[in-house]
């Protein structure tokens, strides 16, 4: 598919990178926030798909990951867009718990200051 058909086109055609993958960005469908990145291959976009709920794949286990298959904390997907070019897939989601393996709600939890310092965000 061409560039221009890829990018104004209604053909899911997404364009994945040499090792096959694809970044994913998770917000909360209720409020917007960011939740988590990560990356999908064909099958886990397929899951995702199929099933309503998110699917990435994990680059250290090198497999299909449902999101919460094993904590409870599952990603029922409300919306899935893709960007102008089809190289990254925005899921709308609720959350079922903590999107991050740290136990936070979201894995984006501090924040950079100019100088570089992380800090927590008060409760």
């Amino acid at each position: 598919m061409s560039d221009t058909a890829r990018e104004t086109g209604l053909v899911l055609d997404p364009k994945w990178d040499e090792r096959g993958l694809i970044q994913a960005v998770a917000t909360d469908a209720a409020t917007g926030a960011p939740l988590m990145v990560a990356h999908m291959n064909a099958a886990a976009l397929a899951a995702t798909l199929a099933t309503g709920e998110a699917h990435y794949w994990s680059r250290s286990r090198q497999q299909v990951w449902h999101k919460g298959a094993t904590s409870g904390n599952v990603q029922r997907v409300r919306e899935v867009r893709i960007d102008c070019d089809q190289d990254a897939i925005w899921l709308s989601v609720e959350p079922a718990g903590p999107a991050c393996h740290t136990g936070a709600a979201s894995c984006f939890y501090r924040t950079v200051t100019p100088d570089g310092t992380l800090l927590k965000p008060t409760p």
